[in-house]
């Protein structure tokens, strides 16, 4: 095998839930079947790793300073929903129930893997609780997953703001136990988001 296509498989190795078998018929696809998709593939991981980052109010990412979200009049500033992923917060917006801002965490309090409060924004959520944003900020709706982590970092995140005065609610247990809310169908996470607590 070459020295290239070891490093195209290990590459791909690096994508979650990807091992060594998957990576390699993703390899040998690509460059048999595939080049001009391997081509496009590669000029857009170039082109996102360059240009995209992360939203200055809520977090996420975008190729402005301030994500469409951010920048919509239309959505309720007194309501901010706390999301560990952009791809949590892609889930919660194609259910189309919710209609205020949010905070991507960009992960979940781990301290196993060595993941505290520094590691995930709790500062910046902070910041963006006392105006950052030029908003007001009446109701925290907290959709982390619901895993031992995800469970933490809602308990974490309600202990600081319930000093602050601020109401938090939770995402209502409709959501599966040991789920991560990308991969939750979009029923469930409305009804989840209309029970939430």
């Amino acid at each position: 095998m070459s020295r290239a296509l070891d490093q195209l498989i290990a590459a791909l190795q690096r994508l979650p839930g990807v091992g060594a078998k998957s990576a390699s018929r993703m390899a040998y696809h690509l460059l048999q079947h595939d080049p001009q998709g391997a081509r496009h593939l590669a000029d857009a991981l170039v082109q996102a790793v360059d240009q995209v980052r992360h939203c200055r109010w809520c977090h996420t990412f975008t190729q402005n300073d301030v994500c469409d979200t951010c920048a919509d009049p239309a959505r309720d500033d007194s309501l901010l929903c706390v999301v560990e992923t952009p791809a949590d917060q892609a889930a919660l917006e194609r259910t189309g129930v919710y209609r205020g801002r949010y905070f991507v965490l960009m992960g979940k309090l781990s301290p196993l893997s060595g993941v505290g409060p520094s590691d995930i924004g709790l500062e910046k959520l902070l910041h963006r609780l006392q105006g950052d944003a030029g908003t007001v900020v009446r109701e925290v709706v907290l959709a982390t997953s619901f895993t031992a982590e995800g469970e933490a970092t809602a308990h974490v995140i309600a202990q600081l703001l319930k000093s602050r005065g601020v109401k938090v609610t939770r995402l209502a247990r409709g959501v599966p136990v040991g789920s991560e809310l990308e991969y939750v169908d979009l029923g469930t996470i409305a009804h989840a988001y209309a029970d939430r607590r």
